[in-house]
This record gives C-alpha cells, sequence and structure tokens, in this order.
C-alpha cells in the first residue's frame, strides 16, 4: 500500500477510474457506440467525482481502440476465445491487458490486482479466478523482466 497520501489518493481515484470503465466497456459490449459516447453517458455517473477523469476516458478509448489486438492477445492466454467470455470478465480483461500492454508505468502486480477486485465484486463466483491465472499468462509474456 502506498505511504505518500498523494500517492494513495491517486491509488484510490484510478481504481474508482477501473470500475467505471468497467461498466462502461460492459455496456460497449452490450450496445456497440463509439467510445465518445461512453465518455459523454458516464460523465455523471455518481462516482465519477472521485474518480480519475483523465484514466477513465483513457482506459475506454485506449480498449476501444485497441480491441482486435487485445481480443487476439487474450485468445492466446485464455482457454476460449473472447466471444465466449463472460461478458464482465472480457470487459476486465480488456482492461487488465491494456494496463499490462500500454501502461509500463502501472505495476503488472496492480494491473493483476486491480482487475482481480473488479472481478470479486462484479464477476461470476469464481470469475476471479480465471481472470488472475489468464493476467499472469500476460504478464509474464508482455513483462518478463517484471514478473
Amino acid at each position: 500500500m502506498p505511504t505518500d497520501p498523494s500517492t494513495r489518493a491517486l491509488s484510490g481515484q484510478r481504481s474508482v477510474a477501473r470500475k467505471l470503465a468497467l461498466q462502461a466497456l460492459y455496456r460497449w459490449q452490450l450496445n456497440e457506440c463509439p467510445w465518445q459516447d461512453l465518455i459523454q453517458e458516464f460523465h455523471d455517473a455518481q462516482d465519477m467525482p472521485r474518480a480519475d477523469r483523465e484514466y477513465f476516458r483513457e482506459l475506454v478509448e485506449g480498449v476501444w481502440r485497441a480491441r482486435e489486438a487485445l481480443d487476439a492477445d487474450l485468445a492466446s492466454w485464455a482457454d476460449r476465445g473472447p466471444a465466449l467470455l463472460d461478458p464482465i470478465e472480457h470487459a476486465i480483461l480488456l482492461l487488465g491487458v491494456f494496463e499490462l500492454r500500454h501502461r509500463p508505468d502501472v505495476p503488472y502486480r496492480v494491473a493483476i490486482s486491480e482487475a482481480v477486485t473488479l472481478a470479486k465484486r462484479f464477476g461470476a463466483t469464481d470469475g476471479h479466478k480465471y481472470v488472475n491465472a489468464v493476467l499472469d499468462r500476460a504478464a509474464r509474456a508482455l513483462r518478463p523482466d517484471e514478473h
């Protein structure tokens, strides 16, 4: 746990941003739309004042833009294709792989831990175990020097 109060605050704001990004990406899977519509739709979300808005935007836009490459990555680390994944777990995995691939400033343990926390809160009963296993494989491939 970060000890610097400003680091703790940023960490908390990013956690809220990840949660909102998960909700936006879940919504997008049910009804596809441009990423800008998702940003606008979640602009006034109840938790948005506590979120890192810029990080929320980066996650949603980044996953939306890289979705095909992220799904190709997921297909190589998961035991089933992305289309067969539960939509919540799919969105969590997209976020986790995005952070592992595109956000080297986020330690791999943080990316995995945040994803597992989201899966425990929003996913199926044992979905967090699956998310953990897939993202661990992803971290070994994407961050071999850090893992």
